[in-house]
């Protein structure tokens, strides 16, 4: 080790083969752009790996110089607790980006810095399909170790449902297995809490034999302010009767051709068009004025949904983001939020980008799994609804307006949310929340037990830490 990375002032020893970039360089500016920039971390250095290895020396070069760290892959991460790294060291995965598909054991596996869009395609033309989410552009070994809610969950669970091991990077630069059979007390916490134990260097999952010949029904469609009412209450008529096959997403948007507030939805029917059009029906009986319907490959749902808005969602903007999980599509309370909305959006046009995103996909195959099989603690939940907030800089009087709506509202829906009190994804989480609520308080004494054998001095701390005491 004669090389040198030069850290709050000083040179330190450093691995002569692996390069650092630094603020002022196109190359670090590339590296540590982010979805968001809200409350986002801060680096004075970036590290970039080719492969395991060089993971490795990373760590061991920071850990021996105290240097704080945080592995990015596709800084898609909005959790405000990632702002509490200031003065760090970024190691960017993204060169770690392999896919392999081993056809006859129907597995893949993925680098730790794949996206979810790099992987669809190769799975969907070996024959197969992974429950993913609808954002391309987000890392797929992030999105799962929070548990991986998304549009395919339904039929083949969260993405942990798929998950048989990893390979990970202890505080220590040690590798380790993780799996059913190898270290199972770190793989079930992992799963759903696994940003707290190590950085996954690779990891595979098991695919699953298409539906419908891989062909996936997807409509977007747009219903104006005065189909509020019967909007809600439609949805509201599928809390207990979403097919497996479904996959539903409602936004409260701001429409600047019209001047108004409206709703804009998506839907996912992994199944014939006609099936698809029989259950969403209710739905298409509003008439809602703008409709886009087809089918497509499995492979292009996350180009296709919301009138492609994915393959053109940017980064560097504000995402503010509140989020609530549901077992109760309470159609009142749903009303409300939207004149609160509209409400908002006439008061302060600077924050019209701000939206409400309703998710609510089939929990069927999730809520099929013991809850006692993996850290994630909300299995029964039925969607997840999250307020993105934005502006256009940070700073400055709007900030305080936009979060004091987004608190209320988070307030609002968890009374009507069908669980006792607030409980968050972990994903989604804003940061403001108790480890109870993010974690669930059942799991949280075996979580903390295993935080401190496997990450005692809590170096991987900034994604919703856990402590290594409870309570």
């Amino acid at each position: 080790m004669d090389g040198k990375l030069l850290f709050a002032g000083k040179e330190v020893p450093w691995p002569a083969d692996i390069p650092v970039t630094y603020p002022g360089s196109d190359a670090f500016a590339s590296a540590t752009l982010r979805w968001s920039t809200y409350k986002a971390p801060k680096f004075v250095a970036v590290a970039t790996p080719k492969n395991e290895e060089e993971v490795v020396k990373i760590v061991k070069a920071a850990r021996a110089s105290n240097i704080p760290f945080l592995a990015t892959a596709g800084r898609h991460g909005y959790v405000t607790t990632l702002g509490k790294l200031d003065g760090g060291l970024a190691i960017d995965l993204s060169l770690i980006n392999t896919v392999s598909i081993d056809k006859a054991a129907a597995t893949v596996t993925v680098g730790a810095g794949t996206k979810l869009g790099d992987v669809t395609v190769p799975v969907d033309e070996a024959g197969f399909e992974l429950p993913v989410g609808s954002c391309p552009g987000v890392g797929i070994v992030g999105v799962t170790i929070g548990a991986g809610v998304g549009l395919f969950q339904g039929l083949y669970g969260l993405i942990i449902d798929s998950l048989l091991s990893v390979r990970l990077i202890k505080a220590d630069g040690e590798v380790v297995e993780a799996s059913e059979k190898i270290n199972p007390d770190l793989f079930w916490a992992i799963r759903g809490a696994g940003a707290n134990f190590g950085i996954i260097t690779s990891a595979t999952y098991k695919l699953h034999k298409p539906v419908n010949n891989a062909q996936v029904f997807t409509a977007d469609a747009i219903f104006p302010a005065s189909a509020k009412s019967a909007y809600f209450d439609v949805l509201q008529s599928f809390e207990n009767k979403m097919p497996a096959e479904l996959a539903m997403a409602t936004l409260i948007v701001w429409d600047p051709n019209s001047e108004s507030t409206q709703i804009l939805s998506t839907f996912i029917y992994s199944g014939t068009e006609e099936s698809a059009r029989q259950v969403l029906a209710p739905f298409f009986e509003l008439s809602p004025p703008v409709v886009r319907a087809g089918s497509c490959p499995y492979s292009q749902v996350q180009q296709t949904i919301l009138f492609g808005s994915f393959t053109t969602s940017p980064s560097g903007n504000i995402h503010d983001i509140f989020t609530v999980n549901v077992r109760r599509f309470a159609a009142e309370t749903l009303k409300s939020t939207f004149d609160k909305f509209d409400a908002f959006y006439k008061a302060h046009p600077a924050a019209r980008t701000s939206v409400a995103v309703l998710e609510t996909f089939s929990n069927k195959a999730v809520a099929a799994v013991p809850d006692e099989t993996t850290a994630y603690p909300w299995r029964d939940a039925k969607g997840n609804f999250m307020f993105q907030m934005s502006w256009p800089e940070l700073g400055g009087p709007i900030e305080e307006p936009v979060n004091a709506l987004a608190r209320e509202l988070r307030q609002d829906i968890a009374a009507t949310s069908g669980y006792p009190e607030l409980t968050v994804y972990v994903n989604y989480a804003h940061g403001d929340e108790t480890l109870e609520q993010i974690y669930g308080k059942s799991k949280l004494p075996e979580l903390v037990r295993l935080k401190k054998a496997w990450d005692p001095d809590n170096v991987f701390r900034y994604h919703h830490a856990l402590p290594t005491e409870y309570p």
